[in-house]
Parts: structure tokens; C-alpha cells; sequence
């Protein structure tokens, strides 16, 4: 297994995720009962699994790996990934303060919700189709497989250092999610 391959099974677990707050937002611009425990624990996968797990790997480990064989971080394909991932936080927490301030009863929160969440999604879609089909080509091929071998050992210390038992936590949530929603 290729580092590369790590990361592209857990963007099918962020595209879960994803299927599921997409269902989410269609209840709610339906004007639909929604969760906010359901609402909370998305947000929850999406900060700890694929911001500071999937991502924390990406920035920390695999990125500059990419530095090192030769591929520039500005004015190419790293750099449009780490603008993205910037650009999905903001989302995050807009959506988030969204929440909070639809837990408090105010009547425009969940609209606000909705237009950020529609927007994170269509941002991660983009950018997961460009990671596994341009930037993880390019991580494959220029990055020695010796190397790769070492990324992986880092990917596991990354883990354990930094997300703990959190991982399959936040895998239980997403199951847990995906049979909730499922027949929605």
C-alpha cells in the first residue's frame, strides 16, 4: 500500500460524509426538522478526520515530500491544494458559528448553514477528484518508493501522535451517520 493509497481511502470516507450532509442540507432547505446533534458530530468528522487527520498528513508529510521531488509549492498544484484547504476551514466555521446560532434560535442560521455547507461541498468534490486524479499521480511517480515506504511510517506516527483513538471514533460517528441517513 502507497501512501497516495492511505489518503484516497479516506477521501471515500470524507465523500460519505459528504452524501450525508448533502441529504442534510435537503432536509433543511425543505424546511425539514434537522439534527443539531447530527449537524454537531458532522461538523466534528469534518474538523477531526478530514481537516486535522487527512489533511495534517497532507500539509505535514506528504506536501513536502512532494517539495522534495522536485514539484514547486507555489504556482502549481500544492498550492492550489493548500489554498482550498484554507478555503474549507472558512466554510467549516462559518458553518459551525451557523449552528450555534441556529441552537440559539435565530431564524437565519440555517440558511447561512445551508449556503456554506453547499459550498464546502462542492469544494471538497473538486478538490478530491484533483488530489486522486492529478496530485497523487504526480506523488506516485516522483516520490521514490523507498521514501514512500518512510511516508507511510509517518503517516502512523502522524496518527497516533495526533488523532489518537479520535480515528475510529470518528469512523464509528460516520457510520453511525450514513445508516441514519440512509433511506433519507
Amino acid at each position: 500500500m502507497k501512501p497516495t493509497d492511505v489518503l484516497k481511502n479516506e477521501h471515500l470516507e470524507i465523500k460519505e460524509m459528504l452524501s450525508v450532509l448533502d441529504k442534510i442540507v435537503e432536509k433543511a432547505a425543505l424546511e425539514q426538522n434537522v439534527s443539531i446533534e447530527d449537524l454537531v458530530d458532522i461538523l466534528n468528522f469534518i474538523r477531526i478526520f478530514a481537516d486535522k487527520c487527512h489533511h495534517g498528513k497532507e500539509e505535514s508529510i506528504l506536501f513536502p515530500a512532494l517539495e522534495n521531488a522536485g514539484i514547486p509549492r507555489y504556482g502549481g498544484p500544492i498550492g492550489v491544494m493548500l489554498l482550498e484547504h484554507e478555503e474549507g476551514r472558512r466554510y467549516v466555521k462559518a458553518m459551525n458559528k451557523a449552528v450555534e446560532e441556529y441552537r440559539g434560535g435565530s431564524p437565519n442560521a440555517l440558511e447561512e448553514f445551508i449556503e456554506n455547507a453547499r459550498n464546502y461541498i462542492s469544494l471538497l468534490e473538486q478538490h478530491i477528484w484533483k488530489e486522486d486524479n492529478i496530485l497523487f499521480n504526480l506523488a506516485d511517480q516522483y516520490i521514490p518508493v523507498e521514501y514512500q515506504v518512510e511516508i507511510m511510517e509517518k503517516f502512523r506516527v502522524f496518527e497516533e501522535k495526533e488523532i489518537g483513538e479520535e480515528h475510529e471514533k470518528q469512523l464509528r460517528v460516520l457510520r453511525r451517520l450514513v445508516e441514519a441517513y440512509a433511506h433519507v
